[in-house]
């Protein structure tokens, strides 16, 4: 029964708590595909508490305006944010032999995280050697597991990459990214036309834990299906950032689809 009563002053934060939304920390790691400062810097101030790392991604940011690149960067940094390169120009620097200088210019640019990966090339990687060159410039390291060109993940595929995985967090990686690119379709744990592989997901979240490993999910299906799988704690990276908020919405049972997930939905207030 509805009671008339003078309207009161309430913040949205507050609103979602009294429907049993719980606070929580930022678990997606969304990318920046090379928009123009202004358009970044506008979706920072609205959502940089909602990031968990901010992935300046691809090469793009190599061969843009570096002014622009740094107006970028230094407006994620001063709202705390973490950024990370993309893989592929680790790659490229490392076949190349070039990673000394790669790590000099990320270091320079105020990133704050580098992506490593082994995704396109054969390069036979030392994980301690690598993260101590990159800690010496003040960077961090994260790895990507997963080849870019090798279709979806076998049985024998995952354990190996797990294996590879633990060897980087042995050598101070933060974080395992399970590869998917920009498809999520005939590419890590997604299968033709984007079938989502929930065993080989679980075997990574076994192996590393929901803090550690980081689940690319590119497009809608994928996002779905792994908040679907593993409700609101999994982390999600390589989300278009003009898609994060659908994103949260949908990982805060805020979405339609969403709402019909027991472990998704609020809890509805508490007596």
């Amino acid at each position: 029964m509805m009671i008339n009563r003078q309207p009161k002053t309430i913040g949205s934060w507050e609103y979602l708590r009294s429907i049993g939304v719980p606070d929580m920390p930022p678990r997606t790691s969304p990318f920046d595909p090379g928009y123009d400062p202004h358009t970044l810097i506008s979706h920072l101030e609205q959502s940089a508490h909602l990031i968990s790392v901010l992935k300046v991604s691809m090469a793009c940011w190599q061969v843009a305006n570096e002014t622009a690149t740094r107006i970028k960067i230094d407006a994620a940094r001063r709202l705390n944010l973490n950024v990370c390169t993309g893989g592929g120009p680790f790659e490229v620097a490392a076949t190349f032999d070039k990673l000394p200088d790669f790590l000099d210019l990320c270091a320079g640019m105020r990133f704050t995280r580098i992506e490593a990966g082994e995704g396109f090339t054969e390069t036979h990687l030392d994980p301690r050697q690598i993260v101590q060159m990159a800690e010496q410039r003040g960077l961090e390291v994260q790895f990507e597991v997963g080849k870019k060109h090798a279709g979806s993940f076998t049985t024998d595929m995952v354990g190996e990459l797990i294996d590879q995985g633990k060897r980087w967090l042995d050598a101070g990686a933060k974080s395992i990214v399970v590869e998917a690119r920009e498809s999520a379709e005939n590419v890590g744990i997604f299968g033709e036309k984007g079938a989502f592989d929930a065993r080989a997901a679980d075997r990574f979240a076994e192996a590393f834990g929901l803090d550690i490993a980081i689940y690319e999910a590119p497009n809608k299906p994928s996002q779905f299906a792994l908040l679907n799988h593993f409700g609101p704690g999994v982390h999600l990276s390589n989300v278009r950032i003009e898609e994060l908020l659908r994103v949260e919405i949908y990982r805060r049972g805020l979405h339609s689809d969403a709402f019909q997930h027991h472990n998704l939905r609020p809890a509805g207030p508490q007596q």
